[in-house]
């Protein structure tokens, strides 16, 4: 395993528990090319409605781009070099690629980008990402679409919680002390941004796999 090396960073505009978070990063044009780059991920690996391991189905629909992709069904929950309907991961969008180089500074790049979309009644529970081989990586989170209140916890499962509002176009960045952190979307606030014709929430996050 490698560790990662840092060139100089921007500054986040707030850190909640750890979590930096850099409102605003992506402007209206910028959304708009990456938004176009991701619909053709989608047409080249379609969004599916996973299982969980209990056999329940997800309220978010997912996809994938990169070398992995993450697939959750009866089996659990892991990365797969495929989609599961055959084929492999398209790759990761040059835009969102820049967003990972110019917030993290590293050599490194992504493996994966899951790409979570979620309708108006779409929720995520608390949760940690750790299907990972090394959390020394970041976890980089990009928001397009409706505003999201996102809730941040613990390390450990329970305990008090903070929550904020992302907006689309906003970074967030869950690395060191903070990489482990339980975290999930409790709501959208439909009708908050334009970006998505028929409204609901994009998001994407950018892991080291291996």
């Amino acid at each position: 395993m490698s560790s990662p090396a840092h060139t100089p960073t921007p500054a986040p505009t707030l850190t909640l528990r750890g979590v930096a978070v850099f409102k605003g990063w992506l402007d209206g044009a910028a959304q708009q090319d990456m938004l176009e780059d991701l619909r053709g991920v989608i047409r080249a690996a379609p969004l599916i409605r996973p299982e969980t391991r209990f056999g329940r189905k997800m309220s978010v629909r997912m996809t994938s781009a990169g070398r992995y992709g993450w697939v959750s069904d009866r089996r659990g929950y892991r990365y797969a070099p495929h989609h599961p309907a055959g084929g492999a991961w398209p790759p990761i969008p040059a835009s969102v690629l820049a967003v990972w180089d110019a917030i993290t500074g590293l050599d490194r790049r992504p493996d994966c980008c899951l790409v979570n979309y979620y309708d108006a009644d779409a929720r995520m529970g608390m949760h940690q990402d750790r299907d990972e081989a090394d959390f020394d990586w970041p976890v980089v989170s990009v928001s397009l679409g409706d505003s999201a209140l996102f809730r941040i916890g613990n390390i450990q499962r329970g305990g008090p919680t903070q929550s904020l509002w992302l907006d689309s176009g906003d970074v967030l960045v869950m690395g060191g002390a903070a990489r482990l952190v339980h975290h999930g979307v409790d709501r959208l606030r439909a009708g908050s941004s334009s970006l998505l014709a028929r409204g609901g929430r994009i998001n994407l996050t950018l892991r080291v796999v291996d």
